[in-house]
């Protein structure tokens, strides 16, 4: 064993040497084979090498999802450069903090981002930036001189692959640093548990500046040789007719997408028959959207994970997928996880409510260049540090966890704990509600209470009273939110969760 046998790189390298000419990548009709696909990645990777860049060094892609920035992970996979892909929709001082934090040897941004990367790189210090383009045209040597196993030594498994940025909803946006290792632990815990073939095709949406754009599926489907169907970003009515024309399998996807898709007028009449099981993750699906979809035949498989922990941490197994539905699951393989009391931080053993904490191999070392925050994270128990995940987590008799909220979500209203997620899974229940979100507000009576947000279906629009009354009939008067404001759409983070913080400027700037 020499501690590289579980480098990403490899996994393109032996499957382009094992089944060439499979594709690999189906974007928008151009099909990329394996071949074609790591052979492009050698040769970026000996572009990197030529251009001066260093093991260790980073490499910052903006782009929207495409083959090049598949290419451009594979080229620092296996050269032991480190890729952060920044998120395309950022504002230009936001992207020059992530360039500053980070300090990329190289800025590649794809043509129509050429300027908002070019402003960026300026104001936080001037990064180098270059085009991301396809590779450079095929030179054997180039190759030979990059493919494990030719000469090149390569990464080590603990050597940093990504640097993701989270998605800031608790202030400044910090830099998550997934090893190799990470990402190998947590796509074979996926494969053991919703696992991928050859035959299999999967559909990628999630933005790949988000860490489910790489480790739900997408790398696990090139290390098992599948077909990715790669889309540049998610349109509903364009999802449902390549799931029937590509033949789909399997995707990926947060609640949003799937009522999304669920609410689209062609949703009762598209073929899913080739559709096998779908993913969830980012968030509870409501129980309607899960039964919308099962009643299409369709197996939806609730998740749970964060970028941390690289992301897999639990999930619902198919057979469980009806019995358990709103579940977030039992723990991936691999993975261990306990309930710190919320009082008294001692560990909760049986059924019970607790902070979520997360132990395996694939979770990160830490922030980049964050010890303070990666201090708070890493939090000394039983048998090492385990991650502190911040969400609050019920775990029932059969060991299932349901995820009840954040604690920096959660509120306090007249002395009682309120879990968001527990509210919006009630409203989300209601036949006229197509979403909604709920944070804490002051209130002079009780301290906080509840500001529902609520996007409401087309001509559907009951009084806040009919709302409230809905939510009293299920809930406990303290968890009943007091005010109600409708909305067009709910403010999203890249990840597609809700945007919270947002929300939360929006009131105070109100008052």
């Amino acid at each position: 064993m020499t501690g590289r046998e579980h480098t990403v790189g490899r996994w393109l390298t032996d499957r382009a040497a094992l089944t060439p000419d499979r594709v690999a990548i189906d974007f928008g009709g151009r099909l990329i084979s394996y071949r074609e696909l790591a052979g492009a990645a050698a040769r970026r990777a000996a572009a990197f090498a030529a251009a001066g860049l260093s093991p260790g060094d980073r490499v910052a892609t903006l782009a929207r999802n495409s083959p090049e920035q598949v290419e451009a992970l594979f080229a620092c996979a296996l050269s032991g450069l480190v890729l952060v892909p920044l998120n395309w929709r950022l504002a230009v001082g936001e992207l020059a903090y992530q360039l500053a934090d980070a300090e990329p040897a190289l800025l590649l941004a794809e043509p129509p981002l050429r300027g908002l990367a070019a402003a960026a790189s300026e104001q936080a210090g001037g990064q180098r930036v270059e085009p991301l383009a396809p590779a450079p045209p095929a030179g054997d040597q180039a190759e030979r001189a990059v493919v494990p196993g030719t000469g090149a030594a390569g990464p080590a498994d603990g050597d940093p692959l990504l640097i993701l940025y989270t998605s800031g909803t608790t202030g400044r946006p910090k830099g998550a640093v997934l090893s190799h290792a990470n990402c190998f632990w947590t796509n074979l815990s996926l494969d053991r548990t919703a696992g991928i073939s050859g035959d299999d095709v999967v559909l990628q949406v999630l933005p790949q500046c988000h860490v489910g754009g790489w480790n739900v599926q997408p790398l696990l489907a090139w290390w098992k040789g599948a077909r990715v169907v790669l889309e540049r970003s998610f349109d509903a009515g364009r999802v449902l007719r390549l799931i029937a024309g590509r033949r789909v399998t399997t995707m990926m996807g947060v609640p949003a997408n799937y009522q999304m898709l669920a609410a689209h007028p062609a949703f009762p009449d598209a073929d899913l028959s080739s559709l096998r099981r779908v993913i969830v993750g980012g968030a509870p699906m409501p129980l309607t959207a899960i039964e919308r979809w099962q009643s299409r035949g369709v197996t939806v498989l609730q998740g749970y994970g964060l970028t941390e922990a690289a992301p897999n941490v639990l999930c619902v197994p198919p057979e469980y997928a009806r019995s358990k539905a709103g579940s977030a699951g039992r723990p991936y393989p691999h993975v261990r996880v306990m309930l710190r009391d919320l009082a008294g931080g001692g560990t909760i053993e049986g059924p019970g409510t607790g902070e979520l904490l997360v132990a395996g191999p694939n979770v990160f070392a830490g922030y980049w260049r964050n010890r303070q925050a990666t201090a708070a994270a890493l939090v000394a128990e039983a048998a090492g540090p385990w991650l502190a995940t911040g969400d609050v987590a019920e775990r029932d008799a059969d060991g299932f966890y349901w995820i009840r909220g954040r604690l920096k979500d959660m509120y306090i209203s007249g002395g009682e704990n309120v879990y968001p997620a527990e509210v919006e899974q009630v409203l989300a229940a209601h036949e006229a509600v197509a979403e909604a979100a709920v944070i804490g507000v002051p209130d002079e009576r009780w301290g906080e209470t509840g500001l529902a947000f609520v996007v409401f279906r087309p001509g559907r629009e009951p009084l806040a009273a009919d709302l409230a009354g809905w939510c009293r009939a299920r809930l406990a008067g303290y968890k009943v939110p007091r005010h109600f404001r409708a909305m067009a759409e709910l403010p999203r983070l890249a990840s597609g969760k809700v945007d919270k913080l947002s929300l939360g400027r929006s009131v105070t700037a109100a008052r």
